[in-house]
């Protein structure tokens, strides 16, 4: 099973899709005049504008959630993988990728504030109503729902669990030895899965409300401080930054594990953090309460900037800093240690793809207390990326629910992603780390593609962008009327301008017909 895995992902991830998700990103950074750069001060401003309605969350809740899926295990385990098979030249390929995929990440999340809709009293949107209603191609839309629910409900929450377990693991031992259908288990790692399994159960069973209120405390809280530990190592070695940051710049077109090592694990692992072009972002943003469809797009561009260059980056500095890694050749059978070693300063057996790499870091500076606080920060980093895979599970399965009879249960989907979580909680990590690859790589393939076209089909996503700008420029107010642009099937916007416009005309209606003072 583990070998067609592997061969799946190879396909899946073939240099093919790498370059895809670069030209995609450099593309709309084109088109955008790389708003990216340019409105960084409004991405700022929009985090704390707006508020949340009956129907919607606010843009910082939607920010939170977006950022509970991208904040997760890819940047403390993914990060450490990607040195460890890449070398520390991957982490300049994250960051280019950070920077290119913000600007797809505006254009996604637009396109899903353009053509969300509103169904059961709550906004939903995502790649499956946009390739619809954007492209007309049902086929496609039902491709991406489907290929999201097998991703986010099948493959990835396992790496979450399968990261938290081996943290603990690393912090407290194995404890008592249980026997199991896949080996032996420690009782410490199924102490944890419990725990988990019981507080997921009770928030996903309380809807999109439950996980923004959660997560709009949590990650912010566990971002900075996870960032001030990073920080309190670089003051403390502030006279290697600089070759550091050289090291980084220099091995990444003169890799020590390979030039194409370097961009691929560099990429793999930046889009698998950052999600930028997988199409998973715009399921949040697009249940935002906002003005316009491009400030929404804007609040998602700079979630990228918080994912890898705030939380990634302060990941490696601390890896490479304090020298904590090793370098191997890619062996995903072996993925234990006993691949060809390029470069070691650690146990040979210590596992590349886990964050192993990042508690040593944290420990030979805090001690146990800097393992145990990795331990907790993948504990609530990986819980709410669980939680954002559930709500994109959701967003899809009410997305193929208006179309077939036999409905999909949303319980059924809580069920499987709980199971998925304990299955990935006691497999191998070499394993579990490639069924999530298969499943970006199907979601950012179907997504990218899917952005792209609709962008000769209309440009929606642009003429939104130029749209704002404008009424940004003339003072206000802002207002977004789909049918201005040329911009169609733009239904939820358009009555909503119809019933501004008809609130609007009551209201000076009633002030003309009041008597003079």
């Amino acid at each position: 099973m583990e070998a067609l895995v592997n061969s799946v992902n190879n396909i899946v991830w073939s240099p093919a899709l790498i370059v895809l998700c670069l030209s995609a990103g450099l593309f709309y950074s084109i088109l955008t005049r790389f708003a990216q750069v340019r409105h960084f001060r409004e991405m700022v401003r929009l985090l704390f504008s707006g508020n949340a309605s009956k129907q919607g969350i606010s843009s910082f809740q939607a920010l939170a959630v977006t950022l509970s899926g991208r904040v997760g295990v890819g940047n403390i385990a993914g990060v450490a993988a990607a040195i460890g098979f890449g070398g520390p030249g991957a982490v300049f390929w994250m960051w280019v990728v950070a920077f290119l995929g913000a600007s797809t990440a505006y254009a996604e999340s637009t396109l899903g504030q353009i053509y969300k809709v509103e169904e059961d009293g709550q906004y939903r949107g995502g790649p499956a109503y946009y390739f619809e209603k954007a492209l007309g191609q049902k086929w496609l839309a039902i491709l991406f729902a489907v290929s999201a629910i097998i991703a986010c409900g099948i493959f990835l929450p396992g790496i979450q669990a399968n990261a938290v377990g081996n943290a603990v693991t690393h912090v407290f031992g194995d404890g008592n030895l249980v026997t199991t259908d896949y080996g032996e288990v420690g009782s410490n790692k199924l102490i944890a899965l419990a725990i988990i399994l019981i507080v997921l159960g009770f928030i996903i069973f309380g809807g999109i409300k439950r996980i923004a209120n959660f997560t709009q405390i949590v990650v912010p809280f566990m971002a900075l401080a996870y960032i001030i530990m990073a920080l309190v190592i670089v003051f403390l070695n502030f006279n290697q930054v600089p070759a550091i940051f050289s090291l980084i710049i220099t091995d990444a077109f003169t890799a020590q594990a390979g030039f194409g090592a370097a961009i691929g694990w560099g990429v793999r692992r930046g889009i698998y953090s950052n999600e930028a072009g997988q199409g998973t972002g715009p399921h949040a943003s697009s249940a935002a309460e906002v003005d316009h469809p491009a400030q929404q797009g804007l609040v998602q561009a700079f979630s990228v900037y918080v994912d890898t260059l705030f939380v990634c980056t302060a990941t490696a500095l601390m890896i490479l800093i304090t020298q904590q890694f090793n370098i191997q050749t890619e062996d995903f059978s072996a993925i234990a240690g006993t691949g060809t070693m390029i470069v070691q300063n650690v146990d040979a057996a210590t596992e590349v793809a886990s964050p192993a790499f990042t508690q040593l870091a944290l420990s030979s500076v805090f001690g146990d207390f800097g393992q145990g606080f990795v331990g907790i920060a993948i504990f609530f980093f990986a819980f709410t990326t669980i939680l954002a895979y559930y709500y994109i599970a959701e967003t899809n399965v009410s997305y193929l629910n208006r179309y077939f009879k036999g409905k999909i249960s949303l319980t059924l989907v809580k069920l499987v992603i709980m199971f998925m979580v304990a299955y990935g909680t006691v497999n191998s990590s070499g394993y579990i780390w490639n069924l999530g690859d298969i499943g970006v790589g199907l979601m950012a393939w179907i997504n990218i593609l899917g952005i792209l076209a609709i962008f000769f089909v209309a440009k929606p996503a642009i003429m939104c962008l130029r749209d704002y700008e404008a009424q940004k420029k003339a003072g206000g107010p802002i207002v977004f009327d789909p049918q201005k642009l040329g911009i169609q099937k733009a239904e939820f916007w358009e009555k909503r301008l119809a019933r501004q416009k008809a609130e609007a005309a009551a209201s000076a209606a009633a002030k003309s017909d009041k008597p003079d003072a």
